[in-house]
């Protein structure tokens, strides 16, 4: 044994690294490896709506439309539409209308989408035909569905090519009450027919068996409609130039009715051999792996209808190699596995040893990462540098800030005692300050409603918000804590006490937070406050009860935040507009702010094209809401991401779910890099064997002495 451990040491120090948690086939490969944290609830397009779904679906669906990987602001190209659809406009007697009549002129706004010939599904059984062109799995024979548990276990697969009526298929599944599509409920208030749709659809199921299918194709959908077998129409109320942005989402993407029939088979629901588990689809890559307590695997669509790579960007992508691989065919990685990791610290030390191709940054692990310079500047820390990992960061379009209750009596209103108030505390309130301590520097003030990379977005000294702070020496310096005691004593609480009845100003923070991190936070605000003499009260409560104050209007101070649907001002505009409210009509303006000014102004610029008048209108209201405060303009939050120098073309896109087809890979320097960073230290191993030997030689010794010592005599 002495003699075999040291030989088997040696023989292992060829050998990749020990502890490589991946096959040994997939070594040198180009295979992308990330990981996943919880198991994506739906990967059926009508329903799913969050990120970590999208993730994976971004991937399989192609809608008509998406968004150009490099530019912003955010820009929609087409994906399998010949061209981004301009709407047709409509009186309510049918007369087609100018492309600048006036949106109240406007009953109808028509979609005519033509999609690219020859784009065809990935391989899979619910398209797979007999010679006399009968689908072989309609029915699926009991036998064989007893032995399958995917779709990749039934024996024959078979294509299509996409059509028009695939995606009318999926438009009409937005109202099928078993789904409970997410979205059905704005989108029944613009397509139209779809609530009327709906209805029918829900009398049909109610006359049916509860595992029977219905053949939507069969049921006309008005706002919906096949043009030709490349062509479709979508009719919607009104004017609303948002809705083009819908059609990059998964919401739009096409779903064959084949796949739809297949699914909904007897027996196919108890074995998760659904829509929801297993997509079907005409991107760049298909699901092979769904295994949600171990690991997701997309691998490349053999009949992917092919694509480029982006050939022009904004400034700088070229300088950063972002345009290296400019008209070269998509995707370049071959394969996507995604393992599970439930907890920061062992992806963070994967990441480290080269096991994971990037990686984000937690609280837990900022410090290993980031130091920040005497300027407030992010850098990575020389041990990260020395792996020559990047570092990217991006402003995601989301703000989150500090919200009054306009209907208060204290805060709220438009009187110039509560909005002098209101001012006063956006000074107080130092963001710069909650940025640096709470999210390490990760986010910016925001100055307004509308963040970066959203048309409307003011840059430099047109863009600061005059009554919170001066432009000083070329940028945003807040404004003294003495000009906010000014105005606190306009409002007429000098040195934080009623004027009229010298009682000390108190002020009420509702919230739902808990927890260590929450409550230091807490703390600081009540820091914040105090600059002015003002008490600040922590009302803290259940999530249920901190909503159901909100819907009644009796939170008075409270903290909401809001990530952009679509990369229109409108999105983040409409959370001040007054008909929008929370209280009474159960809307987004958590706020309550009702301004008959802003809200004329809303009106006008939803629904306009973007361009100088657009952004004059926009202005407008900016100022209107910078002077009037219903909000402490918080922050817009910063992504850092990182990555190793093997993963290419990583730039960060706040609106497209569909960018793995646009990473490249070095697997070779992957698989270099590997080995080097983990070497197995071996010198605790040759200690111990050196102790072993040292234990042996003495017994050996005294056991060699014993068996060759001479006989007694006699």
């Amino acid at each position: 044994m002495a003699l075999l451990l040291p030989l088997m040491i040696l023989t292992a120090c060829g050998e990749p690294p020990w502890n490589d948690p991946y096959p040994a086939a997939e070594r040198g490969q180009n295979i992308r490896y990330s990981a996943f944290s919880e198991r994506p609830k739906h990967l059926d397009p009508a329903r799913s709506y969050s990120s970590n779904e999208v993730e994976f679906i971004g991937q399989i669906y192609e809608p008509p439309l998406q968004y150009h990987y490099l530019k912003r602001p955010y820009q929609l190209i087409p994906l399998t539409a010949v061209e981004v659809p301009q709407p047709r406009y409509y009186d309510a007697q049918g007369r087609r209308l100018p492309a600048d009549a006036p949106a109240a002129r406007i009953a109808y706004s028509i979609y005519e989408i033509r999609i690219r010939p020859g784009i065809h599904y990935q391989p899979h059984p619910a398209f797979a035909r007999d010679a006399a062109g009968r689908l072989i799995y309609d029915p699926i024979p009991p036998k064989l569905l007893a032995r399958v548990d995917k779709p990749s276990d039934f024996p024959v697969t078979g294509t299509r090519e996409l059509t028009a009526e695939d995606y009318v298929y999926q438009l009409k599944r937005l109202a099928h009450p078993r789904l409970n599509s997410p979205i059905y409920g704005l989108m029944s208030e613009y397509i139209v027919g779809l609530r009327e749709f709906a209805a029918e659809l829900d009398r049909r199921l109610k006359q049916a068996s509860p595992e029977s299918w219905l053949d939507l194709r069969t049921i006309p959908l008005a706002g919906a409609e096949v043009v030709d077998r490349y062509t479709y129409r979508i009719r919607i109320r009104g004017k609303y130039p948002q809705f083009a942005y819908w059609l990059a989402m998964p919401f739009f993407a096409p779903v064959p009715w084949e796949a739809d029939r297949f699914y909904a088979q007897p027996g196919m629901q108890e074995k998760n051999l659904v829509l929801d588990w297993f997509p079907v689809g005409t991107g760049p890559y298909m699901l092979t792996v769904n295994d949600p307590n171990r690991q997701m695997v997309l691998e490349r669509n053999p009949n992917f209808h092919g694509e480029t790579y982006p050939t022009e960007g904004e400034p700088g992508d070229r300088e950063a190699g972002l345009l290296r691989d400019a008209g070269k065919p998509l995707p370049f990685i071959d394969k996507a596995v995604y393992s599970l990791e439930k907890e920061d610290i062992p992806y963070w030390n994967k990441f480290l040893q080269g096991y994971y191709d990037s990686s984000g940054i937690s609280s837990d692990t900022f410090d290993q990462a980031i130091r920040i310079g005497a300027t407030g500047d992010a850098a990575l820390t020389e041990a990260l540098q020395r792996k020559n990992i990047r570092l990217v960061t991006t402003v995601m379009t989301t703000i989150g800030y500090l919200g009054f209750n306009m209907q208060d009596p204290v805060v709220g209103g438009l009187g110039e005692r509560a909005r002098k108030l209101r001012q006063a505390i956006s000074i107080a309130v130092d963001m710069e300050e909650r940025i640096s301590i709470f999210n390490n520097g990760r986010g910016i003030p925001a100055h307004g409603p509308i963040p970066p990379g959203i048309f409307g977005y003011r840059e430099g000294r047109a863009g600061i918000n005059p009554y919170v702070y001066d432009w000083v020496n070329g940028h945003a310096q807040r404004k003294s804590i003495a000009e906010a005691r000014r105005l606190l004593a306009e409002a007429g609480y000098p040195n934080g006490r009623d004027a009229q009845t010298g009682r000390p100003l108190v002020l009420y923070f509702d919230t739902a937070a808990v927890g260590a991190d929450s409550k230091s936070r807490l703390e600081w605000l009540v820091k914040q406050f105090r600059k002015l003499d003002i008490e600040l009260v922590i009302r803290a409560t259940d999530y249920n009860r901190f909503q159901d104050k909100m819907l009644k209007g009796t939170a008075q101070i409270f903290e909401w935040g809001w990530n952009a649907d679509y990369p229109d001002p409108e999105n983040f505009l409409f959370l001040l507009y007054g008909p929008n409210r929370k209280v009474g009509a159960n809307g987004e303006n958590a706020a309550n702010y009702e301004n008959p000014e802003f809200d004329r102004l809303f009106e006008q610029m939803k629904n306009m094209d973007n361009g100088p008048q657009r952004q004059a209108i926009i202005d407008q209201m900016v100022e209107i809401v910078r002077r009037d405060a219903p909000w402490v303009w918080g922050f817009y939050p910063k992504a850092f991401g990182l990555y190793h120098a093997w993963l290419m073309n990583a730039k960060p896109n706040l609106m497209a779910n569909n960018g793995l087809k646009y990473l490249r890979l070095d697997p070779a320097l992957r698989e270099r890099s590997r080995r080097e960073w983990n070497q197995p230290v071996l010198w605790p191993v040759w200690t111990g064997f050196a102790l072993l030997v040292a234990g042996l030689v003495p017994a050996a010794v005294s056991y060699w002495r014993r068996e060759h010592r001479p006989p007694k005599k006699g």
